[in-house]
């Protein structure tokens, strides 16, 4: 009977070892099969604020490359984007601006991936370089309408905004203080676009990303009271007109483990010098 037991024993300590062996072989990850971390599959589908593109396509490339996992960008605005992922069509949404306490209430909420300078730009032509937040406001609710009355060559200002609902726009809006007020001569719902109609127009001003902005030619991008737009004045607080980039999630809902591994790549300092090399100002520490 002992020597019965003892044979019991021995094959199963064996088959313990041999199924051992067997959950070690089959667990890696997509970024060097390094045991004992779980292989991600799948994808993970943002869509939002078109603010976003350039810290979003250096962030997702990277992740590609680490884990093999996709992620996919829809460019349709940041309220667009908030109500995306309010109804599940995607995994997180991006938005330019801070959220609403209607959308907290709703059950939403937001992480500050990064920060962003909202450039004020005119055509090269023009000969003005700086403007106060003041003459910024007169400008767009109409107070100022010749570039004469700010130290320019004289005619008619064109003034260029983007769409109802974009971030971009809600953030110049509350922090120049034009919000209800706000008149346009060209309203467009890109920031690309934005950029091109400055560029064809030498009365024009518009506002756009600072991301988007940096390298363009055929626009001069404006200091404000004096504080040129960079990383190092939007992260001081000296440059005004500034804004957060978000990463907008239900707080219901659990992300599935592709997304909530982007998320905490994007996240974290890891993704620093991507974010800063994309023209943003990293927040994580």
């Amino acid at each position: 009977m002992k020597k019965f037991l003892g044979i019991v024993l021995t094959l199963t300590m064996a088959t313990g070892l041999l199924a051992g062996c067997g959950s070690t072989e089959t667990t890696g990850s997509n970024n060097g099969g390094s045991t004992g971390e779980p292989q991600l599959s799948g994808s993970v589908a943002t869509d939002g604020s078109t603010s976003m593109e350039e810290v979003i396509g250096a962030l997702g490339e990277q992740f590609l490359a680490d884990t093999g996992v996709t992620v996919t960008y829809n460019p349709t605005g940041s309220s667009a984007g908030i109500e995306a992922v309010t109804n599940g069509t995607c995994d997180i949404g991006l938005s330019s601006r801070a959220l609403k306490d209607e959308e907290k209430a709703a059950g939403l909420t937001e992480t500050t991936v990064a920060l962003d300078g909202i450039a004020v730009i005119v055509n090269a032509e023009n000969p003005v370089t700086d403007l106060s937040i003041e003459q910024i406001a007169d400008i767009y609710t109409g107070a100022i309408n010749d570039w004469s009355e700010v130290n320019g060559t004289a005619g008619t200002i064109a003034r260029v905004i983007r769409e109802s609902g974009s971030g971009t726009r809600d953030g110049f809006e509350s922090i120049t203080g034009t919000e209800d007020a706000c008149l346009s001569d060209q309203e467009l719902s890109s920031t690309g676009a934005v950029i091109e109609a400055v560029r064809s127009n030498p009365g024009a001003i518009g506002y756009a990303s600072l991301s988007a902005v940096e390298g363009q030619e055929g626009i001069t991008v404006l200091t404000v009271g004096g504080v040129a737009p960079s990383e190092e004045t939007v992260l001081d607080g000296t440059y005004a007109i500034q804004r957060p980039f978000v990463f907008v999630t239900r707080a219901d809902e659990a992300l599935s483990e592709a997304a909530q591994a982007f998320f905490d790549f994007a996240t974290s300092t890891d993704a620093n010098d991507l974010i800063a090399a994309a023209g943003a100002v990293p927040v994580a520490k």
